[in-house]
């Protein structure tokens, strides 16, 4: 099944996330199918803290991928937002 979901990146203690779809048996930050967006947690000043391809979310989320828990509410906050 393909998942919607977080990969870590970023340093320790400066944490970096990708959007990514990916087969749901590969690992968190491994292998994934396609970057859709990404989410930095600790941005400041004028760095975007969320930016969110809708256009591809939106296909992967009609060809069967689900979201994971936390990627529903950064889509639902980042659509809040615009």
């Amino acid at each position: 099944m393909v998942v919607i979901r977080l990969a870590r990146g970023g340093a320790k203690k400066r944490p970096f996330y990708n959007i990514v779809a990916a087969d749901s048996r590969n690992r968190r930050d491994g292998r994934f199918i396609e970057r859709v967006g990404f989410y930095n947690p600790v941005a400041s000043g004028a760095e975007k803290a969320l930016v969110v391809n809708t256009e591809r979310l939106a296909y992967w989320a009609e060809n069967g991928a689900q979201m994971s828990p936390t990627v529903a509410r950064l889509v639902k906050q980042s659509a809040k937002a615009a």
